[in-house]
């Protein structure tokens, strides 16, 4: 054979051999996936252009349908009363027919109540489904549930058998800007901070002597119905160290039931008055034998101190005392004076109004909300000005020395210990803690 020939013959076999070996190469690549397929559609030497299709036909018999009676069905809707709500429009949400809402607001309970609902509050109604009443839950403060049922053709209402429990918290924090800041950074209910402020006010000034990086604990009763917190209870014992010095307070309640706050080494923290008689405010105009009067002109005596506080903040009494005078007295406006045992008389002036049952002879309590700040009579804005008199000449507010109240009796030592020994304890434990902080 010619040498190119075999040259050319030898060239086109290689290239076979090639494409041979390709095919080769993917044909057997492939075998393990479709061989998986196959493995699931066929058994081995199946003939499937042999099978007949066959159809099965099998009778089942169903359950009979009954219609569903609408008119026996109930619906529980719910829905939280809203600021500016009346007690009308709550239940209006709740698709309560208009004729039934009149008929529950003629019943004597719904009719009282509807005088103090409050947003916040649950109402919860079962109805039909064409809106007619069932029943109705309606959620009030510290008191029981108060439920409404359609009882033989009439609504009756009656108090609801709820779970009612108290709880203890402990809470604590740090101060970087403000009390009240940092007790709700912290968790902890105003009516508790209130009762904490107020029982370190004769120790401690809010106004001038709280520091940035002051910390304070709390341990205080939670009330709750039925897993759900609804009120702030009491304050059980407090600490609060301020520029690092440490106040604390514990609750003692005595043989007779009398309760008040004293330190754990039993000295009571109820002085016989209280520095302020506003919980948080700003001095506008100290104690001063001469002033120029802000609206005569002429310079005068300022015989008290002037607390600025918006309108209907609430003024405290300072301590234990008899109302000598309620009512409107010249450039003092609207002016209380309370007679204390000690030979003391304290004014409040320029009130907006005076608390109810305030009037001369009555006796009020220290810290007994007394009156509102106001503006009336010789002022240029809203503000509390309050004096101290000793045997009528008045004495200088933030200066005198307030007398103090009488030590824990000797025979109630050991009364006081089994009480407060554990809340002591428990405040060293969270000194350290300080679990909120406002920014």
């Amino acid at each position: 054979m010619p040498l190119t020939k075999l040259r050319i013959l030898t060239h086109r076999m290689t290239r076979a051999e090639r494409r041979f070996s390709l095919r080769t190469l993917v044909t057997l690549s492939s075998l393990p996936l479709f061989g998986v397929v196959a493995a699931f559609g066929l058994a081995p030497d199946t003939n499937t252009l042999d099978i007949t299709p066959q159809t099965v036909t099998e009778a089942m018999v169903l359950p009979a349908l009954t219609a569903a009676n609408d008119s026996a069905s109930t619906y529980e809707r719910e829905s939280l009363v809203q600021a500016g709500d009346t007690l009308a429009t709550a239940l209006a949400r709740l698709k309560i027919d208009d004729l039934v809402i009149q008929r529950l607001l003629t019943t004597d309970v719904v009719r009282k109540m509807a005088a103090s609902v409050s947003a916040g509050k649950r109402i919860q109604a079962t109805t039909t489904a064409d809106g007619q009443l069932q029943t109705i839950r309606f959620e009030r403060g510290d008191a029981p549930a108060l439920t409404v049922r359609l009882q033989d053709g009439r609504y009756v209402a009656e108090d609801s058998s709820d779970v009612l429990e108290t709880r203890i918290v402990m809470r604590s924090g740090r101060i970087l800007s403000s009390l009240y800041g940092a007790t709700d950074s912290a968790g902890i209910p105003d009516k508790i901070a209130n009762q904490m402020a107020e029982t370190f006010s004769t120790a401690l000034d809010f106004r001038d002597d709280l520091r940035r990086g002051d910390t304070f604990s709390a341990i205080y009763t939670v009330n709750y119905r039925n897993g759900e917190p609804i009120a702030a209870g009491q304050l059980l014992a407090a600490e609060f160290v301020n520029a690092g010095k440490a106040h604390r307070a514990v609750l003692f309640r005595d043989a007779s039931g009398v309760e008040g706050y004293y330190t754990p080494e039993g000295e009571s923290l109820k002085k016989g008055f209280l520095r302020s008689p506003l919980e948080f405010s700003r001095v506008t105009s100290s104690f001063t034998n001469s002033r120029k009067h802000p609206i005569y002109g002429f310079h005068r005596a300022h015989t008290g101190v002037d607390f600025g506080a918006p309108t209907g903040a609430r003024v405290k009494a300072t301590g234990d005392a008899t109302v000598a005078f309620a009512g409107r007295r010249g450039g003092y406006g609207n002016l209380l004076v309370l007679r204390h045992s000690n030979g003391f008389e304290t004014y409040y002036a320029h009130l907006s109004a005076f608390a109810t049952g305030v009037r001369a002879g009555r006796s009020v309590n220290q810290g007994q909300v007394v009156a509102y700040v106001g503006s009336t009579g010789a002022s240029t804005g809203p503000h509390l000005h309050y004096e101290v008199r000793i045997a009528g000449r008045p004495q200088n507010p933030m200066a005198i020395k307030l007398p103090g109240s009488p030590p824990l009796a000797i025979a109630q030592r050991a009364r006081f210990l089994l009480q407060t020994a554990s809340w002591s304890d428990k405040l060293v434990l969270l000194r350290g803690t300080n679990l909120a902080a406002l920014d």
